[in-house]
C-alpha cells in the first residue's frame, strides 16, 4: 500500500517543489488555511481525516531572518509551539513526523558539522529551529532533516566569498530527501561544500563578491557522510 504523506505548510517554497516530484509516495498538501499548526484542534481534525502514515512538517515562519529578531513572538508561535503541537499529535497515534530543520543550529566556527556535534545557533531563526528540535527529539518516531538549500534562482545580488556553505536548490534537495525519507534520527543534507559566492556564480555570472562582517559566520558547512551512507543502502 502506498504510504501516506501529510504535509503541512503544502504551498512553501520546498513544498511546491515537492508537490512536481513523482513517487511512490501519496502526498496531501495542506496549506495554513487548512491546517493551522498552532491549533491543536486543527491539528487533530486534519490528522484524523486524511489518516496518514507520517507527518511531514513544512509550515513555520523562515525568512526574511531578521523577522525572527524583530518578531519573537510569532517565531516562538510558529516554530517553536507549531512543532511542539505536532509532537503531542503524533505521538498520540504513533505516526512518524519528519521535521525540516536548518544547518543555522550549528556554530558556524569550524565546519564540517556532523549530527552529533554541539549546537549553539548564531541567530534567533537557529533558535526557534533548535526550539522546534528539541521537541521532535523526544519523539522516537521521528526524522530531522538539517538543510541547506535555497530557491532557484539565487535571488541576491550579492554573495559572501568567505563563508563556506552546503546551498543546494529546493528542485534537487527534494531528490536527496527522498532517498532518506524512511529513516529516522538526524541527518545532514545538503550541496557541495564551498563559499556562497562560488555556488551563485556558477547561476548567475554577474553576481558581485563581498565579504561577511559578523553578518554569518565564516564555516556553516555540514558533513554529509552520514547522509550518503543512508542515500547508498
Amino acid at each position: 500500500m502506498t504510504k501516506k504523506i501529510l504535509v503541512t505548510g503544502g504551498n512553501s517554497r520546498f513544498g511546491k517543489e515537492l508537490q512536481k516530484v513523482k513517487s511512490k509516495y501519496k502526498f496531501i498538501f495542506l496549506d495554513k488555511k487548512k491546517l493551522d499548526i498552532q491549533s491543536i484542534r486543527s491539528i487533530k481534525k486534519n490528522i484524523n481525516k486524511v489518516k496518514p502514515d507520517c507527518v511531514l512538517h513544512l509550515a513555520g515562519l523562515s525568512r526574511p531572518m531578521s523577522i525572527h529578531e524583530k518578531k519573537i513572538k510569532k517565531s516562538i508561535d510558529l516554530n517553536i509551539i507549531g512543532t511542539a503541537n505536532l509532537v503531542k499529535s503524533c505521538s498520540e497515534k504513533n505516526i512518524k513526523l519528519i521535521f525540516f530543520s536548518t544547518s543555522y543550529v550549528y556554530p558556524g566556527k569550524k565546519g564540517n558539522y556532523n549530527e552529533k556535534d554541539a549546537l549553539l545557533p548564531w541567530n534567533n531563526y537557529g533558535w526557534s529551529k533548535l526550539g522546534a528540535e528539541a521537541s521532535v527529539q523526544m519523539y522516537k518516531n521521528s526524522l530531522i532533516i538539517r538543510a541547506c538549500m535555497t530557491e532557484r534562482p539565487f535571488v541576491h545580488k550579492t554573495a559572501f566569498s568567505n563563508v563556506t556553505s552546503n546551498f543546494i536548490f529546493h528542485d534537487e534537495f527534494v531528490k536527496l530527501f527522498l532517498k532518506v525519507i524512511d529513516k529516522k534520527g538526524i541527518i545532514n543534507i545538503g550541496g557541495k561544500s564551498q563559499t556562497i559566492f562560488t555556488f551563485a556564480k556558477k547561476y548567475n555570472k554577474k553576481i558581485k563578491k563581498i565579504k561577511s562582517k559578523k553578518q554569518m559566520p565564516l564555516k556553516i558547512y555540514m558533513n554529509l557522510n552520514k547522509f550518503k551512507k543512508l542515500a547508498r543502502k
